[in-house]
């Protein structure tokens, strides 16, 4: 009787020894405690980068709207550019120019004049898979955004109207509220446009206060102030101007697309990939770089000779300026 009593308790305590306890290496020790969980980045904005509020989000229920917008005297005032996020100036026919700009973050309901688009928009929208507001199109020109998968949505669809008070074709006005909800929404948060960082991480580069970007028969000029690049020859509605925190300039190659205009003037091409010069203005500093982008939609890469550079988080001015016939200038 005694030894049973004996193995009874010999055997309860191998089973205390081997109870399930915080203890499980049996060395004394008490185990770590969980590590605290690292506190998620904040989100920042595709086509400007900058950071949102905490715990807020950059996914829409749209996508990128980028409305071609004419830039000519006759556009006057133009509509929304004040709420864009970031424009990219283009070379049109004549040595004249259009703009595309980029609306994500903010959907203004009154944008324009809107007119039409080039195949030199393809380039321009395809990294963020951007859907066009346009007036219309040449045929040859419709045809290949469809080939290369960009949406649009143009005259005559919700959203687009002509206003009274213009005179034709420069009174075509978009609501990009009603036309984003009848566009396709998006997998996923746009690619960011740009490689976005800090004024911090830039070259001191040169003075570059004033800008002159000239596409030939029109010249586009900036001058740096109170923080920001002000265009001194906008177009823009009184308090509705895009005033940029940097300027991007690239020297792009320009080619034929293939048909003529109206009036008989030949329709040019942006190139937009490859390689080529490039120049950032931010903060009243020019710096010299080059670009390279892989294709059409590959996304747009700064670098000089020590390395790669990011433009600071901000609104940007993208000028697409001729490197065979275009001029830039700064001091």
């Amino acid at each position: 009787m005694r030894s049973a009593v004996v193995t009874a308790v010999l055997a309860s305590l191998v089973l205390a020894g081997c109870g399930g306890g915080d203890d499980k290496d049996g060395s004394g020790a008490k185990p770590e405690s969980p590590a605290a969980s690292t506190p998620a980045e904040p989100d920042t904005w595709p086509l400007t980068g900058l950071e949102l509020p905490e715990g807020k989000s950059a996914d829409r229920k749209h996508p990128v709207l980028v409305a071609k917008i004419d830039n000519t005297a006759s556009s006057a005032p133009q509509v929304g550019l004040g709420k864009a996020d970031l424009v990219v100036e283009e070379l049109v026919e004549g040595g004249l120019t259009r703009l595309a700009v980029f609306f994500y973050s903010q959907l203004p309901k009154q944008v324009g004049p809107i007119r039409s688009m080039r195949a030199s928009d393809i380039g321009i929208v395809s990294p963020v898979d951007g859907q066009m507001v346009t007036s219309g199109a040449a045929g040859q020109t419709i045809a290949r955004l469809n080939k290369a998968g960009v949406k649009f949505h143009q005259e005559g669809a919700p959203g687009l109207s002509r206003e009274s008070s213009r005179r034709a074709p420069y009174n075509v006005m978009a609501d990009l509220s009603v036309v984003a909800k009848n566009a396709k929404v998006p997998a996923a948060r746009p690619t960011d446009y740009l490689q976005w960082g800090t004024a911090a991480e830039l070259p001191k580069g040169q003075v570059g206060k004033n800008v002159s970007a000239s596409f030939g028969s029109h010249t586009t000029t900036w001058a740096f102030a109170d923080g920001g690049y002000h265009n001194q020859n906008t177009y823009a509605a009184d308090g509705d101007e895009f005033v940029a925190d940097s300027v991007l300039v690239l020297k792009v190659r320009i080619g034929d697309a293939g048909y003529r205009d109206p009036a008989g003037n030949p329709v040019p091409e942006t190139m937009l990939e490859g390689k080529g010069q490039a120049i950032l203005f931010h903060n009243g500093r020019a710096i010299r770089a080059t670009f390279e982008k892989d294709g059409l939609d590959g996304t747009i890469q700064l670098s000089t000779k020590k390395g790669s550079i990011k433009v600071p988080a901000g609104k940007t001015w993208i000028e697409l300026v001729p490197a065979d016939r275009g001029e830039v200038t700064f001091s």
